[in-house]
């Protein structure tokens, strides 16, 4: 992948990330695709939704209120998996890991890691 595909895609993801702190699920909805997909992994400890999410209405909903910011709370723009991707944390631990697709300058896909289990590795 070339530097500048690189660098469109971290704007995307920029921005995506802006949208989340701001927990404006309209704003996400202008990054997504119209028909993106969203994955969860609670691992069933954590609420999550149990199957894919399709179209970028529901997505935007779902990664709002999964990504929202509470109190003592921060979004980062990290590598995920390679690729730039975000990641909220409380004050004591990794609280989701996100992956995103991007295409055509806007994000098609999101897999989200809640599973605590899961997400013991980030620091």
């Amino acid at each position: 992948m070339g530097s500048r595909m690189r660098r469109a895609e971290s704007s995307v993801v920029h921005r995506f990330a802006i949208a989340c702190r701001a927990g404006s699920a309209g704003a996400l909805r202008s990054l997504l695709t119209d028909d993106a997909l969203a994955l969860f992994d609670g691992g069933g400890k954590v609420p999550a939704e149990l199957g894919p999410v399709r179209g970028a209405d529901a997505v935007a909903r779902c990664v709002a209120e999964r990504l929202s910011l509470e109190s003592g709370m921060a979004l980062t723009v990290e590598a995920v998996n390679g690729a730039a991707g975000v990641v909220l944390r409380s004050a004591e631990a990794v609280v989701a890991v996100a992956s995103l697709k991007v295409t055509a300058g806007k994000v098609s896909a999101v897999w989200m890691v809640l599973n605590p289990d899961k997400l013991r590795h980030w620091v």
